[in-house]
């Protein structure tokens, strides 16, 4: 009976035994396989932040103290708007004296006028008398002279006509040097208003008012909102396809859910030497109304976009290096390996395989155990990442 009992127990084990060799070597293996993917977009991944293109510190050209401020940060002003005023006092007496040595001037210049048109009467009458004179000498109807008089009031007349033109001439030059002045010094008497330069933002006010300025000290930080950009830091070996123009996504740290579009406008030409990154400038489509330079963004530059591609996860790739490595894969129902090169790698670490793959093999996407060349398999597609 016991025998029997442990013939039994035996049997048993045998057959389990063979089940697990069955099931291990014979059975068919469930596996996943790639499907090919459409219109798949190669992206470039890259840190950056919020700044802006054009950026000023504006200040008084002249010196003085600072009596008006009629910006304050955050604001946004238009071309030529006033931000700021200097007490202008006494450069506004310069310009009012300026203003009266010029219409000084322009007197002196109707009284040289004046002068040179008596002048100019006083020759002719002298010119026609002398040539009366000379004529009644010539039939001695007057002494020699008389008529040597004539002559000589006639020269004298003449000088006259050249001072009075210089005169005018002195008056003229006189005018256009108060004239200059006058310009000058109401240039000088604008430079105490501090306007806009363009279309801006201030981004800081760096001066209260009472405050005596040197020339050129800055009172406000600037910057034009249009030029507000994404600067990106790329890792040099991943920057090589960008190009001017590329679509591109920019999330910011205060908006994590949201993704603005953009373009890439500027490729530096100067990398970082540290750190071996290339800076890029993102331009924002529509420019986020709540913005703030600094702000950390993460960047995804699409640098092309795949018709069709059958894209494999870097865990199902044995031996990966220098864009090669082995896949399985099945063909005719059973288990191979093959030897494949890669082209690009997207951002959740899917490889593109380029070439090496017969025509009608598909290739697993995730490792499991029991995968042994030649095995037959059952498929099942994977899952869309």
């Amino acid at each position: 009976m016991k025998r029997a009992v442990w013939l039994g127990v035996g049997a048993i084990a045998v057959i389990g035994v063979a089940f697990g060799i069955w099931s291990a070597y014979l059975a068919s293996v469930g596996v996943r396989v790639a499907t090919p993917a459409h219109n798949v977009a190669v992206q470039v991944f890259g840190l950056g932040t919020v700044e802006a293109r054009v950026t000023s510190k504006v200040g008084f050209k002249v010196s003085g103290v600072l009596v008006d401020l009629a910006a304050d940060v955050g604001d946004r002003v238009p071309k030529g708007a006033v931000l700021a005023r200097l007490d202008d006092r006494e450069q506004s007496a310069r310009v009012a004296r300026a203003r009266a040595t010029a219409q000084l001037t322009e007197a002196s210049l109707q009284k040289a006028t004046a002068g040179f048109e008596k002048a100019q009467a006083n020759f002719a009458n002298a010119k026609a008398i002398n040539e009366r004179r000379q004529k009644l000498m010539q039939t001695s109807t007057t002494t020699v002279e008389a008529a040597e008089a004539a002559k000589t009031v006639q020269e004298t007349t003449r000088a006259d006509v050249d001072l009075a033109s210089s005169d005018i001439a002195v008056a003229k030059a006189s005018i256009n040097d108060a004239k200059a002045q006058l310009q000058q010094e109401t240039a000088t008497l604008d430079f105490h208003t501090l306007t806009a330069p363009y279309d801006a933002m201030v981004t800081a006010r760096l001066k209260e008012r009472g405050v005596a300025l040197a020339a050129g000290e800055p009172v406000f930080t600037l910057i034009d909102p249009t030029t507000v950009w994404a600067l990106a830091y790329i890792d040099e070996s991943k920057a090589g396809e960008i190009k001017v123009g590329d679509v591109a996504e920019i999330v910011l740290r205060s908006l994590p859910g949201k993704k603005f579009a953009g373009k890439v406008a500027r490729i530096e030409p100067e990398s970082d030497r540290v750190n071996e990154e290339r800076r890029i400038g993102i331009a924002f489509d529509a420019l986020p109304m709540d913005f703030h330079l600094g702000e950390q963004a993460e960047i995804y530059i699409t640098t092309r976009r795949l018709a069709q591609a059958l894209l494999v996860p870097e865990a199902a790739i044995i031996g990966l290096g220098k864009n090669r490595g082995t896949v399985w894969t099945v063909e005719d129902g059973h288990l191979q390996q093959r030897a494949v090169s890669f082209g690009h790698r997207l951002l959740d670490g899917r490889y593109e395989i380029a070439d090496g793959l017969p025509a009608t093999a598909l290739v697993v996407t995730q490792l499991r155990s029991g995968l042994r060349i030649g095995r037959a398999v059952t498929v099942s597609q994977a899952p869309a990442p």
